[in-house]
């Protein structure tokens, strides 16, 4: 008879018992696990699925009662001392768990016990965007405890406190993460781009008032500082105060690169006004090169001095080489015409401005044209666009007239950008030039969703410095998370948010036997949660140990909500 290969017959989950043996101090240990034996064309292979030994007897055997009557819950009910309820929701966490685990986040965070509550921080970050209270509110629902192993209990407080161990433990945690992904292979080329995110409260200690990145006016703020490597993972972030600008920010990834990743071949990429002469040294006198983007008064500089011509850019790239720089030259022709139609439409927005005006002088006879001229140019100016246009009087009307050279010279470097780096062509290519500057989209691509309904920065609801960073450090390590199931689940037309809320609707069943153990046991997931977790290449076990870790919340909910 011929076995076919890669066709799985039959699986068991059992109890397995290892040999005892004896310890030094006179005590017997015997190694218990949870495992599954499942034949594989003529082979039997087995998989651990838990470690069991440090369980009590009570609870391996109630677990060993599950197993047995696995195949008919109804018959497990009909015992005499069992009882069957609802358990915690099971498949969102065990599936960003297993994720987690996967990218290397419970290693980089460690196995304490800090490190669990760390770890279930970004994991609850993912599904929630709420405060450290609504964290442990979420684990009273999710079997936060039984999937990560949690021997205790914490409230909101062990959260905020997490937060502090968690800022000096994050260049440690970010070198093991990027061990994990890399090995000993560096990253030669990293991104980095600033982001402010502002402030409800006044008492932050990064808290300042600066430039609303974020375009919150009004607000004090905090600077974030975000590093990623070519492949647009997450390599370090950093919190600044609110009043820092760009250029200062840099120093510090130069340094982490060097010294703390131990790059020796890097290329840095940053936007326009980050990469300045200050930070140019800065590159230097570490070996580093960098790709950055220059201003339009620097375009026109250039082309006053004849290193550039207009004759250049075009739609497709060009390259100009001078005293040991490149520069990379385009016009992208959908940036001109949206430009082209951004005049058009605040001229169209001025018409209609002086039709208003000239009704206006025209129903009273008493008004003063003045008046209404004074309005217009007012919002000339705040639209910008004096240069070109203008407002003049026609007896009690105004008209408006558009100065042809004027816009002419306004519009001639409509769609044009030149990138401008010190790596020589048998490094990169100007193509390749051109595309690791627009791998920058990535960074502020994991700055909005940082800062936007999917994970949200804020609310910042902490004071210190330390905990401002670990808050900040949660937020970008749930995005690495959220980043590797939208990858996941990308063929199932299904977002994030869509994928978790199905698998939060699959709860365990409990099973506590009188004066014996508890365990829950998993049912069978629906159609769309299988194929969320085959996309994943995870499985849920039948049966997990179930642990009575005390969950409580400091702060009590009000009555009008409980009614609810």
């Amino acid at each position: 008879m011929i076995v076919p290969k890669n066709v799985v017959y039959c699986v068991d989950i059992y109890v397995a018992r290892r040999a005892s043996w004896p310890s030094a101090n006179g005590k017997i240990y015997i190694s218990i696990y949870l495992r599954e034996s499942h034949r594989v064309g003529s082979r039997v292979r087995k998989r651990q699925i838990a470690n069991l030994t440090h369980c009590g007897p009570q609870e391996v055997a109630a677990i060993e009662l599950a197993l047995k009557y696995k195949g008919s819950l109804a018959a497990l009910g009909s015992l005499d001392k069992i009882q069957l309820r609802q358990g915690p929701s099971v498949g969102a966490i065990w599936t960003r768990c297993r994720v987690a685990r996967r990218l290397g986040l419970d290693r980089a965070l460690s196995s304490s016990f800090a490190g669990r509550l760390a770890l279930w921080q970004v994991l609850a970050r993912v599904l929630d965007r709420g405060s450290r209270l609504s964290a442990v509110r979420l684990a009273q629902v999710h079997a936060a405890g039984d999937v990560l192993g949690l021997r205790r209990g914490f409230d909101e407080n062990d959260l905020y406190a997490n937060l502090s161990w968690l800022s000096p433990q994050q260049p440690a945690i970010e070198q093991r993460l990027l061990a994990a992904r890399r090995g000993a292979h560096k990253p030669e080329l990293l991104l980095y781009d600033v982001t402010s995110s502002h402030l409800e409260g006044e008492q932050n200690a990064h808290g300042d008032y600066g430039y609303p990145r974020d375009g919150k006016q009004g607000k004090k703020q905090i600077v974030i500082g975000l590093l990623r490597d070519e492949q647009g993972e997450s390599v370090a972030t950093e919190v600044f105060r609110g009043n820092t600008q760009d250029p200062p920010t840099f120093a510090a990834q130069v340094q982490k690169a060097s010294q703390r990743f131990g790059c020796q071949r890097v290329t840095f990429v940053g936007d326009q006004g980050m990469i300045k002469s200050a930070q140019l040294e800065e590159l230097s006198a570490a070996g580093f090169h960098y790709i950055t983007a220059i201003t339009k008064p620097q375009i026109e500089a250039l082309l006053e001095a004849g290193v550039l011509q207009m004759g250049l850019f075009d739609a497709t790239l060009c390259e100009v080489q001078r005293a040991g720089l490149r520069y990379v030259l385009r016009r992208n022709p959908r940036r001109a015409a949206q430009l082209a139609t951004c005049r058009a439409d605040k001229q169209a927005r001025l018409e209609q401005l002086l039709q208003h005006w000239n009704r206006y002088l025209a129903e009273h006879p008493r008004a003063r044209l003045a008046t209404a001229q004074k309005a217009v140019r007012a919002k000339m100016a705040q639209l910008k666009v004096e240069r070109w246009l203008g407002v003049e009087a026609e007896g009690r009307s105004l008209r408006l007239t558009v100065a042809p050279a004027a816009l002419k010279e306004v519009a001639r470097l409509d769609g044009c950008y030149v990138i401008k780096t010190d790596l020589p062509p048998r490094a990169a290519s100007k193509q390749v030039v051109h595309d690791r500057y627009k791998g920058l989209a990535q960074v502020e691509h994991a700055f909005r969703t940082c800062n936007t309904v999917h994970l949200e920065t804020r609310p910042i609801d902490v004071r210190t410095a330390g905990r401002a960073r670990g808050h900040v450090l949660v937020v970008m390590l749930a995005y690495l998370l959220r980043r590797e199931l939208s990858r996941a689940w990308a063929a199932l037309d299904v977002t994030v948010e869509e994928g978790l809320a199905q698998l939060q609707t699959l709860c365990s069943t409990e099973i506590q036997v009188e004066e014996g153990g508890r365990c829950l046991r998993i049912p069978q997931p629906s159609t769309c949660a299988r194929a969320l977790l085959q996309a994943l290449d995870s499985a849920l076990p039948q049966v997990l140990p179930h642990r009575e870790t005390r969950l409580i919340t400091r702060k009590k909910q009000s009555a009008r909500r409980n009614l609810r």
